[in-house]
């Protein structure tokens, strides 16, 4: 694995603040053997069977305490098949802040390696099964030292750099940016008004594209009606630095209006409407939590591009709604957070960004994003669902892209449509055993040639403890890719997992 993605963790070598945290260390081992009857995903004319024997020793980190969080879950895979070379993988998550000087100095870290899809279009990234030419790997890694001070009476400053990189195998992508940040919050006034101002440059290095710069500069008020409702406005000057392929500059004013209802704690809405350099702008981020049930429903549009998503990946939003649900059921943090990992890992089998590809491109793209998740989690029962709707529109030119995407057609990127569902449900029939069930449907759309394509995929598994730290496990898998454009496959698999922890 390359050094990049290990920068940012040096963040846990640094000596722990003096506040008490509490570690876990867990190495665990998982040895599967799987069969499939379409290893390439192939049309059905040309599907090859193998075997795949899969060996992947992991460990998981974390630690808790006042000015110190850790998260890490890294895994290796070795891949043995029957009928081809054999492979092997990197998979890691791992997140971290502290506090190094009380009240003053901070820093955050993250980094990350998984197989990405490079195009929407074609066959997809699935869990065990050999790479075709539409898959890559991707790392990220980001730090993020800051210095914040409260002024009482006054403000809350903050003045944050950071450093984001993006890269992926055979040098198909990479990119890094540094940005600075200078961020006011005002304290309340003698209404309960506040104020926030901010001024942001960033400066990005693409590769394959001369450095951009951007600037933003924008000031805030939130004003409460009432102890349930509150009014909000911004506006502020931006300057953007890409190419636009309007031909006019992607800079000017922009403000917005907005307003917040919060009926109770365990209740939020948030809505805004404004206008930009590139039009009008709507923004929801709704938050309902019940006992067992919590709901998150959000719509936003922005400009952004490849190396902005990359950096944001992962299921946050999942692990969010988790974590809240199963405080009352798992009351320690460390042991809710393992249980978490777990549960996405098994539903991420499904095939990473689900209804929202991340697909490869030096463009910058107008992003309208609609997402619905819930979850709900019992001492029996766990389900997590989602819907994600995402429209893509290119701001910039496509010729730079022909280097990443050969095979796909000219200009069918330019402005795309993914829609994408996902359940994921885990029911614990025993104190010893459980059954597993995930299945997700999504299709993506270019709205500027005429092509569609749909990808579909069931799992369903059932586990048992054998012994207190070892897990056997049978899975049964079917995929299913259909296009207007031909390339439609089919694929059944069937596992047998043994997981071993240290």
């Amino acid at each position: 694995m390359s050094s990049l993605p290990l920068l940012p963790l040096s963040l846990f070598l640094l000596p722990a603040p003096a506040s008490a945290v509490d570690w876990l260390v867990k190495p665990s081992l998982r040895l599967r053997e799987s069969y499939t009857d379409n290893a390439l995903r192939a049309a059905p004319e040309r599907a090859q069977s193998d075997f795949i024997t899969e060996i992947a020793p992991a460990i998981a980190l974390v630690g808790n305490g006042p000015r110190l969080r850790v998260h890490l879950d890294y895994s290796w895979h070795k891949f043995l098949y029957a009928r081809r070379a054999d492979t092997d993988s990197h998979q890691l998550r791992a997140a971290g802040d502290a506090e190094l000087v009380q009240d003053w100095f901070f820093v955050d870290a993250a980094a990350s390696v998984s197989r990405r899809n490079i195009s929407p279009f074609g066959p997809q990234v699935i869990d065990d099964l050999p790479d075709t030419e539409n898959a890559s790997t991707v790392r990220t890694t980001s730090i993020s030292p800051y210095l914040r001070h409260r002024f009482r009476g006054v403000a809350t400053a903050e003045l944050r750099y950071t450093r984001n990189a993006v890269a992926s195998g055979g040098d198909l992508l990479s990119v890094h940016s540094d940005e600075v940040e200078l961020l006011l919050a005002g304290e309340p006034r003698g209404a309960g008004w506040t104020w926030n101002a901010s001024h942001d440059v960033r400066r990005t290095q693409d590769s394959r594209l001369a450095p951009l710069r951007m600037e933003r500069r924008s000031a805030g008020l939130r004003y409460p009606l009432s102890s349930k409702w509150a009014a909000t406005a911004s506006g502020g000057m931006e300057r953007e630095g890409y190419a636009s392929v309007t031909g006019k500059a992607p800079q000017g004013r922009f403000w917005s209006l907005g307003t917040v209802w919060t009926p109770s704690p365990r209740t939020s809405v948030a809505f805004s409407t404004g206008k930009r350099y590139f039009g009008h702008t709507y923004s929801l981020d709704a938050n309902f939590l019940q006992r067992h049930t919590s709901w998150q429903l959000s719509y936003n549009e922005n400009i952004t591009s490849l190396p902005a998503q990359m950096q944001r990946l992962g299921d946050r939003d999942a692990a969010k709604l988790l974590d809240q649900l199963w405080r009352g059921i798992f009351p320690n943090a460390i042991d809710r957070r393992l249980r978490i990992d777990a549960f996405l890992r098994y539903a991420n089998g499904l095939g990473p960004e689900l209804g929202a590809i991340n697909y490869f491109s030096h463009r910058y793209f107008l992003q309208k994003q609609a997402k619905l998740s819930m979850a709900r989690a019992t001492a029996k029962s766990t389900v997590v669902f989602g819907i994600n709707a995402v429209d893509r529109t290119a701001q910039t030119a496509s010729g730079i892209d022909s280097i990443l995407l050969p095979g796909v057609e000219f200009g069918s990127e330019d402005r795309t449509r993914q829609v994408g569902t996902s359940l994921g449900w885990n029911w614990q029939l025993s104190s010893r055993s459980s059954l597993n069930l995930n299945a997700g449907y999504a299709s993506v759309r270019s709205l500027s040639v005429p092509r569609r394509d749909g990808n579909a995929t069931v799992t369903a598994g059932y586990s048992r403890l054998l012994q207190p730290k070892v897990t056997a496990s049978i899975d049964v898998r079917h995929t299913r890719h259909t296009s207007n454009r031909g390339g439609g496959y089919r694929e059944n698999g069937v596992s047998a997992t043994l997981n071993m922890q240290f």
